[in-house]
């Protein structure tokens, strides 16, 4: 009995010293890949059709539609459009202004219009960001520099409403296929060149200010505005407008010795004269000259070859506010102000055009007066059929003033492209140029004399 009990007490201590079997091994999560996120100078530099992440804030997005939505995204580095990116019309919810959102998808481009596509997002919680907008008004015209603000938060200052088509403020659709509730396309002229604009009817549509701003008639031709909204790109410069506001003026009170438009047409030719009115617009400087078109809420002047330093020239910018001394004078009809000495003034103003209408004639009370006139037909200059002619007498060749003639109501006018004001490159000049007898058009212009009415043109719109 010992014995069996000494083996149990043996084989007892034999297992309990034996060693534990070792636990099985968890398995190692999975490396979570890493992603670079790239700066926006990074992804500027990045090739087309490569998938690309990054981190940026919501500014605003069109509708949600079919599982997607655009955004325009901006960080204070540069901007982003997000084309159709994937989400759920719960998440549209969360794509509030300022909100930080990761986005990856791939580079592309369409139209000259650099986006993203086939995109996915995740909101990050923590700061916010809204941009202010980027005055960018006197890049127009340069390409170069507009792209490097591509789809940026923008405005453009003070330029001037021009007419879509004779008689047609703006377009539904880019080629006015559309009707109420599609895109609205408008046209500003900065410079004398025009561009296209357009208000985004998925972003904006009816029921929104621009909209409606559009809508209700207040969008006047001839007028200007200042308009903000994202730098667009198609086939050039497309900005979606988000904002329009008419541009308010600054008219000072004239210093004392500065007379009236009234008591400057009742002056005598050959006598001195003060007068203080804004600029309008502004001939090439030369030989330390510079001729000028004026205006004040009352009246219109003509300055012509007043002293002037290229320096004060460079800040005669439309608008600007000018003392201007010297003698009223005439020649072939032409009331202006000449042996002038010019002074920078504060104070801001932009004439409203006055339009005539077919049963008026151009009359000479509104001489040197901003004006607009539609539905104008080309005539033939002569029994060539000409449209228009190299100075008045087609003695001269591109780059010299141009000549044309248009029939409104019963009258034939001749009208001039000042090729000093408005040469060669600037639209006028262009559209002048391609212009064929029978041809509707509209104008704005100055209405400048020289035995007759002789309109200085700045803006032709077939």
């Amino acid at each position: 009995m010992k014995k069996i009990i000494a083996l149990l007490l043996a084989l007892v201590m034999v297992f309990a010293i034996a060693p534990e079997p070792e636990p099985t091994p968890e398995p190692e999560p999975a490396p979570t890949p890493e992603v670079t996120v790239l700066t926006h100078a990074e992804y500027v530099a990045a090739p087309l059709d490569t998938e690309v992440t990054v981190e940026t804030y919501v500014q605003a997005h069109q509708s949600w539609w079919d599982g997607k939505i655009t955004v325009y995204a901006q960080s204070p580095d540069g901007a982003y459009f997000l084309y159709n990116m994937a989400c759920t019309e719960e998440d549209s919810a969360l794509l509030v202004p300022g909100a930080k959102i990761r986005v990856t998808g791939y580079k592309s481009e369409w139209a000259g219009e650099v986006e993203i596509t086939d995109a996915t997002f995740e909101i990050i919680e923590g700061d916010s960001f809204i941009a202010e907008p980027l005055d960018v008004t006197d890049l127009l015209g340069d390409e170069e520099a507009l792209l490097a603000h591509q789809n940026e938060y923008v405005t453009f200052t003070a330029v001037t409403a021009a007419l879509k088509a004779p008689e047609t403020a703006y377009f539904y659709n880019w080629d006015n296929s559309g009707s109420s509730g599609n895109d609205i396309y408008f046209d500003v002229v900065s410079g004398y060149k025009t561009y296209s604009f357009t208000v985004e009817s998925y972003l904006t549509g009816p029921g929104s200010d621009i909209y409606g701003f559009f809508e209700s008639g207040a969008y006047v031709p001839g007028e200007h505005y200042t308009f903000t909204g994202y730098l667009y790109w198609y086939e050039g410069l497309n900005p979606h407008i988000v904002a329009a506001e008419p541009v308010a003026a600054n008219v000072t009170a004239n210093s004392a010795d500065a007379i009236s438009y009234a008591d400057y047409t009742a002056a005598e030719l050959e006598t001195e004269v003060v007068v203080e009115a804004y600029v309008q617009a502004k001939q090439s400087w030369w030989d330390n000259k510079a001729t000028l078109y004026l205006a004040d809420p009352d009246g219109a002047y003509f300055v012509y070859n007043a002293a002037c330093s290229e320096e004060l020239y460079a800040l005669l910018v439309e608008g600007q506010k000018v003392r201007v001394t010297g003698f009223k004078g005439e020649w072939a009809g032409e009331v202006e102000i000449v042996d002038a000495t010019l002074e920078l003034v504060e104070g801001t103003y932009f004439a409203s055009p006055v339009y005539f209408t077919d049963d008026q004639v151009l009359d000479v009370q509104y001489q040197n007066f901003l004006f607009g006139m539609t539905n104008l037909t080309v005539v033939p200059k002569d029994d060539t059929g000409a449209a228009f002619y190299y100075n008045w007498d087609n003695s001269g060749s591109d780059g010299n003033d141009l000549y044309f003639d248009v029939q409104y109501g019963d009258a034939v006018y001749s009208f001039t492209v000042e090729s000093y004001l408005t040469g060669p490159g600037t639209d006028v000049y262009e559209t002048v140029k391609s212009l064929q007898p029978g041809d509707v058009i509209s104008v704005f212009g100055f209405l400048y004399w020289y035995e007759g009415a002789n309109p200085h043109i700045i803006s032709v719109t077939k």
